[in-house]
């Protein structure tokens, strides 16, 4: 059976709906929407003092930490004094790994290191460890505007655009490849998640891997494993489909969200990353697809160049659905 991708209108991001969203900026917060489903905010930094002083000042309520190396001791002792902070370390940053390394030496090399993090994540107190299972830099690849992805059942992609693919069969090649390497990988990991109590939330952050919603929930999906779910970064993806429709193809396999945001061109096609509620997003649908998809937990700010402050002003907005 094959799944189709439909394409993404993305004219519909005009310059008329960013202008819409950046006046949200200096609207001031009013009677929050009836939402049952519970935010709290959270920023990505290495786990000290200073900066838990700096987030409990700007009502932030945790932090997910890029310290992945952290022996269990320390991890705890970060833990401890997180809490004396009122602060929770919710997740850990892992980030990109090479599961799909032609050197068997250098894929197990980072299993180890992911093992290291999920023990990590147990002492930090943190639900998650953030992982990208890998990249590929094969060219050429569709430009996003481009992607109408098929797969099998199998979670193979037969088809990236429409027509002749002959062009991308390199890219085709090593996307399975890197599907099935990062099984392979995970497998082996599920057991020390399990153990430590401590999900492996996979991203897709711009690796060219599983671009499109429905594949890669599929991929995500395919582990029918309570350990392994995504970790969906609302900014990182809008060339390739807008929030809601990842929203609307990963639903429950979300266990975590980063924030951030993106402007597309007035073509749709491509654009640049700008701070939160100042790009194409719509905020407000962001907050009813959350509300649909009954996630509660932390919303993770992953940018710098604003004060705390005005991050948590934004990220209050957002909460509140506005």
């Amino acid at each position: 059976m094959n799944h189709h991708l439909n394409r993404r209108d993305f004219l519909a991001a005009s310059a008329a709906s960013a202008a819409a969203g950046a006046g949200l900026l200096s609207a001031a917060p009013s009677k929050a929407a009836e939402f049952k489903t519970k935010l709290c905010g959270a920023m990505i930094r290495s786990p000290n003092e200073k900066v838990f002083a700096e987030l409990q000042a700007a009502r932030f309520e945790g932090l997910e930490s890029t310290d992945r190396a952290a022996t269990p001791e320390q991890a705890e002792a970060a833990r401890k004094l997180a809490e004396k902070y009122g602060l929770k370390i919710h997740a850990v940053l892992y980030g990109w790994a090479n599961f799909n390394s032609p050197d068997a030496a250098a894929v197990e090399k980072d299993i180890a290191a992911v093992e290291t993090a999920l023990r990590a994540a147990q002492a930090y107190g943190a639900t998650a460890v953030l992982l990208v299972p890998c990249r590929t830099g094969v060219t050429p690849i569709p430009d996003p505007w481009e992607f109408d992805i098929r797969f099998d059942d199998s979670g193979h992609v037969t088809q990236v655009v429409r027509g002749d693919n002959e062009k991308y069969a390199a890219y085709i090649k090593a996307q399975n490849e890197a599907t099935d390497a990062s099984r392979r990988a995970v497998q082996k990991l599920i057991p020390v998640a399990e153990k430590t109590g401590v999900i492996i939330a996979l991203e897709n952050v711009w690796n060219n891997l599983w671009v499109k919603p429905k594949l890669f929930a599929k991929f995500v999906a395919s582990f029918d494993n309570p350990w392994v779910k995504a970790y969906f970064d609302i900014g990182n993806h809008v060339k390739y489909a807008m929030p809601e429709e990842w929203f609307q193809a990963l639903g429950k396999l979300i266990v975590k969200l980063h924030v951030k945001d993106f402007q597309l061109n007035p073509d749709g096609h491509g654009g640049k990353f700008v701070h939160f509620r100042e790009g194409s997003i719509n905020w407000p649908v962001v907050r009813q697809e959350i509300e649909k998809i009954g996630y509660n937990g932390f919303l993770t700010i992953e940018e710098s160049g604003l004060p705390l402050e005005e991050f948590r002003r934004r990220l209050d907005l957002v909460i509140a659905g506005k």
